[in-house]
């Protein structure tokens, strides 16, 4: 396989599924598409938990108004919406094996802000690349490029210890905090 045909490109993700990553970590260069029109109800601004009593989706608020250009859109500082998320996350995940490894890591995503979107979820990418040791060239696009929308996700998904599987069974595709928070520096082995 020639370097361009590793060539990823990929819709941002707020702390994305596991598929996404799947995709990220098997590119060699990753174009990240920063003109498209933003989309609602979509892993852009959202991501699914396994909690106790099942799958959550915790989802980023933002302003509506003014460019739809996904680098444009800006969170909404309304509400309380980060500490809702920082709650969730260590609800469903403080008796997971690596918690307390990472949350000095992920807590600051909810204590810092930040203006735009695409800047926040770059950030996250950047920071769960560090911490899964994966090292992708990262770009964003100039133009929106049609095939941006094609790429399609991984679909093999590898059963890996979850804290609530117990309850639930396997929950396949995940945000990526989930397989980070319960695997550790194994999660590489799942991507």
């Amino acid at each position: 396989m020639n370097k361009e045909s590793r060539l990823q490109l990929l819709t941002t993700t707020y702390f994305g599924p596991v598929a996404w990553y799947q995709q990220l970590y098997r590119a060699d260069r990753v174009v990240l598409e920063a003109c498209e029109t933003f989309t609602k109800q979509t892993y852009r601004n959202r991501c699914v938990i396994a909690t106790a009593n099942g799958l959550q989706t915790l989802t980023v608020p933002v302003e509506h108004g003014g460019s739809r250009l996904i680098r444009d859109v800006r969170i909404s500082p309304h509400g309380s919406w980060r500490r809702v998320h920082w709650n969730a996350l260590q609800s469903a995940y403080s008796e997971s094996p690596f918690f307390e490894f990472y949350e000095d890591d992920v807590r600051p995503f909810f204590q810092e802000d930040y203006e735009r979107l695409f800047d926040f979820n770059l950030a996250i990418i950047k920071k769960m690349c560090e911490l899964l040791d994966i090292h992708p060239l990262i770009e964003e696009s100039k133009e929106w490029r049609e095939e941006s929308n094609l790429s399609s996700p991984v679909s093999d998904f590898k059963p890996y210890y979850q804290v609530f599987a117990s309850r639930h069974g396997f929950q396949p595709n995940l945000s990526i905090l989930d397989l980070l928070f319960n695997m550790g520096p194994e999660g590489i082995f799942y991507l």
